[in-house]
């Protein structure tokens, strides 16, 4: 079994070669000290590769004062300076979800990762928020290498975008081979995604693909993924040639062992890069050294990254920046809480969507409601909605009986206490939640507009068309009659902007969901 070495610790520094690692179990005793610094003495002076790894990145400038990739593109440009063989890799999420990503489409982040010197990419759920062709055109415009084994064009028989299963690269004397896989369970939900795609099992890949790198005489066995924690400690757990993983998808950093693989997440936003030197001695394992950097202020923003974004951003500046209300209370969009809770926003935003097609009720996955922060009281602008809707999702309308709107709250409500993004925020009605009971009977006392809930009667339901069409798990909406299709909605941000436009709102968490555990 592996271990995570404590989630959130950061800034620190391991050491780990496959025989120290011993009774204490993975990692544990190996912790050496924070921030080790370039020592000729330190082992890792003369290690031959240098990885660089960040992961889900949605914003090209620092979030909160933190991140950025100008200053990722520094400590880039510095380890090379120093002599360092550098592969800077992302494990996906990318080009969407942001508020420039609404905007242009993510080709402010192609640019921005070419000027960051970005070597090798695999994609994320998030690379097909604006659908596979424009995926394949933002690919065709990147400098960088793309692996992907497990995703397939079904109109060309080849991998997306034609991209490579893997890539060889040279680090000195090492062949690093590096296999790229993408999470297939929840990710490829957008519409017509599996209809144009064809996704492979990532374990079913891997058998494929690897016995090809292996047989090209590679030292290094790198996994560039974007899948969950379980699905990248099984891949290890069967694959234990793979050296290192270099994963995403999950936000926060997790850096663990599973058999002799090293398992590292960079968190999100560039808040942190992973450093992870690799040394091969003749005979003997393979010896690897860790080290999570804190990209704060501390680091200068590279010059010539810091241009390529600074364009971008100031594109954005006239249009999102424009005042459209005012709030007297913080909006509370911390993804702990939306994704587990009712929160204010997340009933502005319901009640936002019942209101634009005059629904009896509004359900929105938590998912799609971003920023992950607290927004204070005071003047609301586009930027700060967009940020919150990042996602060109629509408002759509549909009936449906009580019974089936029970059964997609009790589906919604289903991962608790786990946080996730299927977890509804709701407008128009009010229910308790008991976590101890059966997943498909927690859902107690529904009441539609104070009303008890009647099974047999239809009602009007406000959604997204992701939702509408699959999204976060909510398949019981197939085949619904339809009031307002996706052609014909407006953008659930527009919908934002029309509650708050000239407006002092006060949003408040009310009791429309009490979780009883």
């Amino acid at each position: 079994m592996g271990r995570t070495l404590g989630t959130w610790a950061i800034a620190v520094a391991l050491a780990m070669a496959a025989p120290m690692i011993g009774p204490a179990g993975p990692l544990g005793s190996h912790v050496l000290h924070a921030q080790i610094q370039e020592e000729p003495a330190h082992p890792r002076a003369h290690a031959q590769l240098t990885i660089l790894q960040v992961n889900d990145v949605y914003s090209t400038v620092p979030v909160e004062g933190v991140g950025g990739l100008a200053r990722v593109a520094s400590i880039k440009k510095q380890l090379t300076a120093a002599g360092r063989n550098t592969l800077l890799m992302i494990g996906g999420d990318f080009l969407s979800s942001s508020v420039a990503s609404t905007v242009f489409k993510g080709e402010q982040m192609i640019d921005a990762l070419n000027a960051t010197g970005l070597d090798v990419a695999t994609v994320g759920n998030h690379e097909f928020d604006f659908g596979v062709d424009l995926l394949t055109t933002r690919m065709r415009q990147s400098k960088w290498d793309w692996v992907i084994a497990n995703v397939i064009d079904r109109r060309t028989g080849a991998l997306v975008g034609g991209a490579r299963p893997y890539v060889i690269r040279r680090a000195g004397a090492l062949k690093v081979g590096i296999i790229g896989l993408c999470l297939v369970e929840e990710s490829m939900r957008a519409p017509g995604i599996r209809e144009r795609l064809e996704l492979v099992d990532p374990i079913e890949a891997t058998a494929r693909y690897l016995p090809q790198m292996k047989s090209e005489g590679v030292d290094i066995i790198v996994a560039l993924t974007h899948l969950n924690f379980a699905t990248d400690r099984a891949l290890a757990a069967r694959f234990p040639d793979i050296d290192i993983i270099v994963g995403g998808h999950e936000h926060y950093p997790i850096t663990a062992v599973e058999g002799r693989t090293l398992i590292t997440k960079a968190g999100s936003e560039a808040r942190y890069v992973a450093r992870i030197d690799v040394d091969k001695r003749a005979g003997a394992p393979i010896d690897r050294y860790y080290e999570l950097i804190p990209v704060t202020s501390a680091i200068k923003e590279d010059p010539d990254a810091a241009r390529v974004i600074d364009s971008w951003e100031a594109k954005l500046t006239g249009a999102m920046d424009v005042p459209v209300g005012t709030t007297r209370v913080p909006l509370d969009a911390s993804d702990l809480r939306v994704r587990a809770s009712e929160v204010n926003v997340g009933n502005l935003v319901a009640d936002a969507m019942r209101r634009d097609v005059q629904a009896d009720v509004a359900i929105m996955n938590s998912g799609g409601i971003r920023g992950d922060r607290e927004y204070p009281a005071g003047t609301l602008t586009r930027r700060m909605l967009t940020q919150l809707s990042p996602f060109s999702n629509v408002v759509c309308k549909i009936e449906l009986t009580g019974a089936q709107l029970l059964s997609a709250l009790n589906f919604g409500v289903s991962k608790l206490p786990a946080r996730s993004g299927q977890f509804p925020q709701v407008s128009g009605m009010t229910f308790r939640v008991v976590v101890s009971a059966p997943v498909a009977d927690r859902v107690r006392d529904l009441k539609i507009n104070g009303a008890p809930v009647d099974v047999a009667r239809t009602y009007t339901l406000a959604l997204p068309d992701f939702v509408l069409l699959g999204g976060d798990g909510y398949e019981m909406f197939a085949g619904a009659k339809m009031l307002v299709a996706p052609e014909a909605g407006s953008l659930i941000v527009t919908a934002l902007e029309k509650m708050v436009s000239g407006q002092e709102i006060a949003p408040r968490v009310e009791g429309r969901i009490v979780i009883e555990r």
